[in-house]
């Protein structure tokens, strides 16, 4: 069965990289109907943009949607993840921006919210994308791959230069609440450096000590430190299941990162739906239903974050 909110969700904060105030509201929605943002602050075209990987540009730093008027909406990643996690396929979520606010940096806030209005489960089938092999794309020493497997499985390596982050890997399968528990609440992350250079150049404009780590070398700049040894890969797991929700569907795969961003997760969506042969759209029996992302969160889920 497909799942939706019972009742909406509303939120208010500054763009990461507009640092542009916003309101946004998630929205129930019908059966069948999938998850697309409107922006409301947009008179004169269609303000409907989709939340597929079609509809993904191709920018640094975070994942843009644009429809075909032109209409976009950036920052989406950490609000698809929350979704996902929760195991929300309907939902219609409006902003009053040309970006979804950023909050604390991580999907805490949204899950939080979403537990609390809780889930309306919908008589309609839950369909699911099962990868038949592999593909994988890469970009210099950058990988993204994704292949068969009975659940939605992460495994992401990411390797810094700073002391604070380092090397670090991390394994994980998605089922039931795992996202809510183990990754939900990490933050995204960035060199102190980074966000002097961003800020000179009018990029992440936002971005403060409060809605990212922050890191310098071995030390760590954000108030309170690091929610997580392992903070920085977790956000990269957080980001890849937010990327791999535009594939409309709950894949059933492991995706394996290594040094992978946004737009690479996106170019491996894309290269997946280009051969048929590698993917099949299936309807859900009932024990592959039972370990989907985000079937039977519960707020105790939320207390357990690890």
């Amino acid at each position: 069965m497909q799942t939706t909110l019972k009742t909406s969700a509303v939120f208010s904060g500054a763009g990461l990289h507009s640092g542009k105030p916003s309101h946004m509201t998630v929205l129930p929605a019908s059966a069948e109907y999938g998850i697309w943002f409107c922006r409301t602050d947009v008179t004169g075209v269609d303000p409907l943009i989709p939340a597929r990987w079609d509809a993904a540009e191709q920018v640094p730093l975070c994942t843009r949607l644009v429809n075909d008027a032109g209409v976009s909406i950036s920052t989406v990643e950490h609000i698809m993840a929350a979704l996902a996690g929760c195991g929300i396929q309907n939902a219609l979520i409006e902003v009053d921006g040309p970006e979804v606010p950023i909050l604390d940096g991580s999907s805490a806030q949204f899950v939080e919210a979403f537990i609390k209005c809780g889930f309306q489960r919908q008589d309609a089938p839950n369909r699911v994308i099962r990868v038949l092999r592999e593909v994988e794309v890469r970009r210099g020493d950058a990988v993204a791959r994704l292949s068969p497997a009975d659940t939605l499985e992460i495994d992401f390596h990411i390797d810094f230069a700073d002391a604070a982050i380092g090397q670090q890997d991390k394994s994980l399968s998605m089922a039931n609440g795992t996202f809510v528990r183990e990754l939900c609440d990490s933050r995204t992350f960035c060199r102190q450096a980074d966000v002097e250079y961003m800020h000179a150049n009018g990029l992440a404009l936002g971005g403060n000590v409060e809605n990212a780590v922050v890191v310098d070398g071995d030390k760590v700049l954000s108030p309170g430190g690091l929610r997580h040894s392992d903070e920085a890969v977790r956000h990269k797991m957080l980001d890849a299941l937010g990327d791999l929700a535009l594939a409309g569907a709950p894949i059933l795969g492991r995706y394996s990162g290594h040094r992978a961003g946004h737009s690479l997760t996106n170019e491996l969506l894309r290269a997946l739906f280009a051969q048929p042969d590698a993917y099949r759209m299936e309807i859900c029996d009932a024990d592959t239903a039972r370990v989907l992302p985000g079937v039977g969160v519960k707020p105790a889920d939320l207390r357990a974050v690890a």
